[in-house]
């Protein structure tokens, strides 16, 4: 949960490509391209673009699906709580976003320059998730919208850095 590790992957790209390395793949987030420059993930794509010594496939994937069984869409005491509404995603399983990645390290000649939005199969709302994810366990699972502000001083409290709140805020 950094904000800041823009500079450290520029020391690490410049290790890489003193290194010989020639490729990169970089696992970035979806819309990061539309995301301002100093944002750590944006900066460190520009950063690759920079650099006419390396080629680079960058990866950026949606929501995944994993976040349902193990971060912050988790379902706690029977919900899964989280300011959402009634927007939609397409979850993508990490498994999925791995294998995307080995075939533009074991090619990259032909992933050079490559941006892929990696997603899943469908859109769902989180109120849609947690039915499926209801019918599948047996459990009932229920979805709280709640104020993005409040869930994000919630999470602040509970351990999550200040500065990547203000990401959560956005």
């Amino acid at each position: 949960m950094r904000t800041d590790f823009a500079d450290q992957v520029s020391v690490f790209l410049d290790g890489a490509e003193d290194a010989g390395a020639r490729h990169v793949t970089y696992l970035s987030a979806l819309r990061r391209r539309l995301g301002a420059a100093e944002t750590a993930m944006r900066s460190v794509e520009l950063d690759l673009l920079s650099r006419p010594g390396l080629t680079h496939a960058i990866l950026r994937p949606a929501w995944f699906m994993q976040n349902f069984s193990e971060t912050f869409l988790k379902p706690m005491g029977g919900a899964i709580v989280v300011p959402a509404g009634k927007g939609a995603e397409a979850f993508v399983d990490a498994e999925d976003i791995a294998a995307v990645a080995s075939v533009t390290l074991a090619d990259p000649e032909a992933h050079a320059g490559a941006e892929y939005a990696l997603t899943g199969p469908e859109a769902l709302t989180i109120e849609e998730a947690a039915k499926i994810i209801s019918d599948v366990s047996g459990q009932a699972i229920n979805y709280t919208d709640i104020d993005r502000d409040q869930w994000v001083a919630a999470a602040v409290a509970g351990g999550v850095p200040a500065d990547y709140g203000a990401i959560l805020r956005s």
